[in-house]
């Protein structure tokens, strides 16, 4: 399981976040992604610990906290989500006949 922590600031590290949820338990991984044309943090990342008993309570107490300056969103991370590439804008099986 994996931990979203969201509405972060954009000054926060990695460091950072391990620093706060490594006061419920063992903190296997931490991402934060960044923009990939400005290299800038998107304000979101994501927290793996060692049990599911510790992400819980880091959720639990962490949700809704404020820390450097803003409320923090704390929950499971829902699984990605497969993209696919459709190749075009269009809409299909329109109710409206081709002309």
């Amino acid at each position: 399981m994996s931990i979203y922590v969201g509405n972060l600031s954009y000054d926060v590290t990695q460091d950072d976040l391990k620093e706060v949820f490594q006061d419920y338990g063992t903190v296997k991984r931490v991402y934060i992604p960044t923009d990939p044309e400005t290299g800038k943090m998107r304000g979101f990342g994501f927290v793996e610990m060692e049990t599911d008993e510790e992400e819980e309570k880091a959720i639990e107490t962490l949700d809704g906290a404020e820390w450097m300056g803003r409320e923090m969103r704390v929950n499971k991370a829902k699984p990605r989500e497969e993209r696919g590439n459709s190749g075009g804008g269009g809409r299909r099986n329109s109710r409206r006949p081709s002309v």
